[in-house]
């Protein structure tokens, strides 16, 4: 099975300097299960991108999308400090911004968190028409996490055991999985730090 490499690396060599992700987004748990937590996340500022692409390739050509705008291609130059996780998941909704509202039936949207320091006011305009700054509402997530490799082997075992455990549990979810992951392609596979997130009521 393919791996996903997001490419971190090359930009790491490009600038010259070390790009750690320290800031999350916060949240509160509020139920715990045998296999899963349900989450309550503060809404938040993100970057994104939709990416017509296949799961394996999709996270790749997203994050080399995002990274170029969050190190500098953007009005201004500005550098914006990497978060975690980066988010992958299904694109089958509209996707709005301040000022346009682009709409995809297929591929998937790819999306970092931006640091709570920034505003929408305050966040430089990108200058790649393909990312999009948005305010994401606060929501809540049933989420399951798992150690090991990106392959969709692994991701939809995962998905299932979360579905079959909220399913147990008399939990409905409603929107499309989100693919949350921490690290970089470099961190050994039996330390990296992987999540699957299903909206719930």
């Amino acid at each position: 099975m393919k791996r996903m490499h997001y490419l971190a690396a090359v930009f790491l060599f490009a600038t010259g300097s070390l790009v750690i992700a320290i800031e999350e987004p916060q949240y509160k748990v509020i139920q715990t299960g045998e296999v899963f937590e349900v989450r309550r996340y503060e809404p938040c500022l993100v970057a994104e991108t939709v990416v017509n692409a296949a799961p394996d390739d999709a996270g790749n050509q997203g994050f080399r999308i995002l990274a170029g705008y969050i190190f500098g291609q953007n009005k201004g130059e500005r550098k914006i400090a990497m978060t975690a996780p980066v988010a992958q998941a299904p694109a089958k909704i509209a996707m709005t911004a301040p000022v346009a509202q682009s709409a995809t039936a297929g591929g998937y949207v790819v999306q970092f968190a931006m640091p709570r320091e920034w505003t929408l006011e305050t966040l430089p305009e990108p200058l790649d028409k393909r990312v999009i700054l948005r305010e994401v509402p606060a929501r809540t997530f049933a989420v399951i996490g798992y150690s090991g490799t990106w392959t969709q082997g692994r991701y939809a075992e995962h998905l299932k055991k979360l579905q079959d455990a909220l399913a147990a549990a008399g939990l409905a979810w409603r929107s499309n999985p989100v693919w949350a992951r921490y690290d970089p392609p470099w961190k050994p596979w039996f330390l990296r730090r992987n999540e699957i997130w299903l909206e719930v009521d």
